[in-house]
């Protein structure tokens, strides 16, 4: 009797452990999950962590410093804007960086052109500078535009692939940059009223260059999630002849997406000249790296269809501030380059573990 009183309750007692057993293995896969689905931000925390155990006090983590990294991420947070729509229809464009830098050499071009005499100017006198710095924009901005135009009507009319169309530009917007500015920087800066209204303008205790980039960060955003341009861009990316078939104009979307990746890299042109007051080959020769990096960190797929703006513009940070940390631990410049390829190597290495996880 004894011996069938105690069955029931040693039953119950392993369906409990069980059952306590099983629970505690749930919020264990659920801390890791999160721990997982937060990776980027944890990586990001860890390098701010090292930067600032390996480097003086007072140094890198520090307020002004945040504000420089910050600033010099928002020119990278406009090309990965661009790069995200590219990649998410399943292309890429390794242009970016050369349509950056020919856009800002033509808008510099004309800024100092129309600013005043070639002697007022060297002299630092820029009479015209409020109608030079207007047109100069423009200027920048259009030539950006039509560059990404190109690069979409090449990829839709000649049914060309996008790595070899992009890849023809970059040589090309690099070589015409270097025959238009002769290969050297300006004879004078921009005018300094740009710099100090623009590049060094501070709102709210932040630059202006930063507050441009949150703001074409949050109109992407909408654009992408919640307005048609961003479902049409998905899905092409996610099945073109799908696409197709149910209306949409595919070649049109991705003319238009390559264009918008155009404008967004002539707007960083604009910031680039704001803030550096000159424009050079040396300083973009790895914006490509910098962008795409960014977008495939940030969450969106090479393989198209699939895609995240606010994870885009958290992944330009890597390479920003990787490179900040070095340049403060006197890291030769050769040397800064290897280490920031090879961050985002690992940190898309990283992405692809927590993808095949959470596809299991």
């Amino acid at each position: 009797m004894a011996k069938g009183k105690m069955g029931p309750s040693v039953k119950n007692d392993v369906i409990a452990a069980e059952d306590v057993i099983t629970s505690e293995l749930t919020r264990g896969e659920r801390a890791l999950d999160l721990i997982w689905r937060s990776w980027l931000f944890i990586f990001l925390l860890g390098l701010i962590v090292f930067f600032w155990s390996q480097t003086p006090a007072d140094s890198f983590l520090t307020g002004s410093n945040f504000k420089l990294i910050a600033l010099n991420t928002s020119e990278v947070i406009l090309l990965a804007i661009g790069e995200t729509f590219v990649i998410v229809t399943a292309g890429i464009d390794l242009s970016i960086g050369g349509i950056l830098l020919i856009a800002g050499t033509c808008g510099g071009k004309v800024m100092l052109a129309l600013s005043g005499s070639h002697a007022q100017v060297e002299m630092g006198q820029y009479p015209h500078a409020t109608t030079a710095i207007c047109v100069g924009i423009a200027v920048c901005v259009v030539m950006g535009t039509a560059w990404g135009l190109v690069n979409g009507l090449l990829i839709t009319l000649l049914k060309l692939p996008p790595f070899i169309v992009t890849l023809g530009t970059l040589g090309i917007t690099f070589g015409l940059s270097d025959l238009i500015s002769g290969g050297t920087n300006f004879f004078a800066p921009v005018p300094p009223s740009f710099t100090d209204r623009i590049g060094n303008g501070m709102f709210l205790g932040l630059y202006v260059p930063i507050w441009i980039a949150i703001f074409f960060l949050i109109v992407a955003h909408i654009v992408y999630h919640h307005l048609r341009f961003g479902r049409y861009t998905a899905a092409v990316g996610s099945n073109e002849e799908g696409a197709r078939r149910t209306g949409i104009a595919v070649n049109r979307q991705i003319v238009k997406v390559y264009a918008l990746a155009g404008f967004l890299a002539g707007s960083a042109a604009v910031l680039d000249l704001a803030i550096f007051t000159n424009i050079s080959r040396a300083s973009h020769s790895s914006d490509n790296l910098n962008a795409i990096g960014a977008v495939v960190i940030g969450g969106t797929s090479l393989f198209g269809g699939v895609g995240t703006i606010i994870g885009s513009a958290i992944g330009a940070f890597i390479p920003t501030i990787t490179q900040n940390g070095l340049v403060i631990m006197n890291v030769p410049s050769f040397w800064q380059e290897v280490l920031v390829g090879v961050t985002i190597i690992f940190a898309v290495y990283l992405d692809q573990v927590r993808r095949r996880r959470s596809s299991k």
